[in-house]
């Protein structure tokens, strides 16, 4: 595609992701212009239209891929809707960047990513921490062998949302599942980049509010597993929305740890610009500043010293994305990272009903 061609994009979904990520991202990016909305909330997409002044509006998403001013979608729906969307949008041979979890289980996660490659358009899932500095940096680190062997992998996401109604994230047929998804799935995509694929797992869940608002909720606010991967090393994951006190969003507990032969890193969302790290046998762990050149992806046009660093970031997942669509390269994360997450997941899911450990298969991702 040549760099002088506009890309155009549509937005399907006009909820609170999209004006606080997607919208200003593509904002960012030269060449780029928003030429269609689509909603299944009129009064949503209305509020959308206006704030945007695009005409090419629908309440249909199948009139929006199917529009020949469309060269790419983004999908910020509920997630049962992830898959037709994204096989519509990839019929029609539109490139799609998709929210996080791709899909409500693995087999339609991987058949979004084949049918993308089959067509030949790029792909790519919401995993919007990836673009953290300190995350860059810990990747940068971990392959230069500065972690050596991995051992221990461990995160820990905490949350307060209280008993606060969560619209269509309460509701299995909508959501699938409730923290797995939500939250711990960017951490299960973290354990991916940086230690590789799981082996076998064993997980628990706890649903402590069956009412949130006045709707029901049959979903988990507690999740935790304990992991084997395929390397050896072991690794432990909680995520919970009931960690009173904790706040939210960034404001809240977002911690990853990793320990190798050489030694052991922390990552803290919060702490964008830095990471904690030290030496086998050295006295403890010391500051180590995040290098400028990884404050945003190689050829961002953002300014990494303008605005609020723990929302900017999360702007460079769109420059990824069209930088992808207009150099004809693999976006990443693709729909396989994404599907690779829901592998993961379901088997989080069959290991906590059963209460029993699931090993996973030589993976076709």
């Amino acid at each position: 595609m040549s760099a002088r061609k506009t890309i155009q994009v549509a937005i399907v979904g006009c909820g609170g992701i999209t004006l606080q990520n997607h919208l200003p991202g593509l904002a960012l990016c030269p060449d780029v212009k928003l030429s269609a909305l689509c909603d299944s909330d009129p009064a949503k997409l209305e509020r959308a239209r206006q704030q945007t002044g695009v005409t090419a509006v629908s309440t249909d998403y199948s009139q929006i891929v199917a529009r020949d001013d469309v060269d790419a979608v983004i999908i910020a729906t509920p997630n049962f809707t992830h898959s037709p969307i994204a096989l519509a949008a990839i019929t029609h041979g539109k490139h799609v960047l998709c929210e996080k979890p791709l899909a409500l289980n693995f087999a339609d996660a991987l058949a979004m990513a084949q049918a993308a490659e089959a067509k030949g358009v790029r792909h790519m899932t919401a995993f919007t921490y990836r673009f953290v500095p300190a995350m860059r940096y810990l990747l940068h680190l971990v392959q230069q062998g500065d972690l050596g062997q991995p051992y221990h992998y461990r995160s820990c996401r905490l949350q307060d949302w209280g008993t606060r109604g969560l619209g269509w994230r309460q509701n299995k047929r909508a959501a699938g599942s409730g923290e797995l998804g939500d939250m711990l799935s960017h951490r299960i995509d973290f354990a991916h980049l940086l230690v590789g694929p799981v082996n076998r797992l064993v997980a628990n869940t706890r649903c402590w509010h069956p009412v949130r608002g006045d709707q029901p909720n049959d979903l988990e606010d507690w999740v935790a597993l304990l992991a084997e991967f395929k390397c050896g090393a072991t690794g432990v994951l909680e995520s919970s929305k009931l960690a009173s006190g904790r706040n939210e969003s960034w404001r809240s507990l977002d911690y990853v740890e990793i320990n190798g032969s050489e030694g052991s890193f922390v990552f803290v969302t919060g702490e964008w610009n830095r990471l904690q790290g030290g030496k086998v046998g050295g006295p403890g762990l010391e500051t180590i500043p995040v290098p400028e050149e990884f404050w945003k992806c190689p050829g961002s046009p953002r300014d990494a010293r303008q605005g609020d660093p723990l929302v900017t970031f999360r702007y460079d997942q769109a420059w990824e994305f069209i930088d992808a669509i207009r150099n004809q390269r693999a976006c990443v994360p693709d729909f396989r990272d994404g599907a690779r997450a829901q592998e993961v997941m379901d088997a989080a899911l069959r290991s906590a009903q059963t209460q029993q450990w699931v090993d996973l298969p030589a993976s076709v991702v």
